[in-house]
């Protein structure tokens, strides 16, 4: 029995993919989480073969999570099901540990075949975010900016783009306030913008962010 756990935000997401994989033969949903934070905890306390997880996530992001999961054993096999397919992301999260990366378009088959893939060693790509990949391998252009944050300031940078404060970053994070200015000053230097409003419409332009998840921020910096 192929145990597993669903991370998302969206109920109606965990919902339906509980619908799929309970329909499988030989597969369990063993908990779900709507955060990341609370879905180390049930990670944690069901210690399940296979993590099937979202990278936006309402407090730390998915990349965040897979960092957390991959540092305790048990050590489980984590498939990440997300909208995003710029190559920033699948490079992160796959490098991170993750073994597999799935778009929210693929089909109920691709789903099931991709955890019984992880659950053997092996990667399982979908052919969008193949493709992505490929092509940024070839596009010099297209895989620079992001490219060159690390996964800590990849992280900064995500929560600075939707809208997160200082404070607010550095407690998820648990950082100091002074760290994660230092790291914001390194963004805005390695990625060559002035201040939040830029990174986020560099964000928004390479689709790391949504237009609606940036809504409401304020035109200066990031308030201490």
């Amino acid at each position: 029995m192929i145990k597993i756990v669903l991370i998302d935000d969206h109920f109606l997401v965990r919902t339906g993919f509980r619908q799929i994989l309970e329909a499988e033969k030989g597969m369990q949903v063993v908990g779900e989480a709507g955060t990341g934070v609370e879905g180390v905890q049930v990670v944690r306390a069901t210690k399940p073969d296979v993590v099937v997880l979202d990278i936006k996530l309402p407090d730390i992001s998915g990349l965040e999570v897979t960092h957390k999961l991959l540092t305790h054993e048990p050590y489980p096999k984590i498939l990440i099901v997300s909208a995003m397919v710029s190559h920033t992301f699948p490079y992160r999260l796959l490098e991170a540990g993750a073994l597999g990366y799935l778009t929210k378009n693929a089909s109920h088959e691709e789903l099931v075949r991709a955890i019984k893939s992880i659950c053997n060693n092996q990667r399982y790509i979908g052919p969008e975010i193949a493709q992505q990949m490929a092509l940024a391998k070839l596009d010099v252009a297209a895989a620079g900016d992001f490219s060159i944050l690390s996964d800590r300031e990849t992280e900064v940078m995500m929560m600075v783009a939707r809208g997160f404060e200082v404070k607010q970053i550095a407690e998820k994070l648990h950082l100091s306030s002074k760290t994660v200015h230092s790291y914001r000053s390194r963004i805005f230097e390695k990625l060559n913008v002035r201040n939040d409003t830029a990174l986020t419409l560099l964000a928004i332009k390479n689709n790391l962010v949504s237009a609606e998840e940036a809504e409401g921020k304020s035109p200066h910096s990031v308030r201490e």
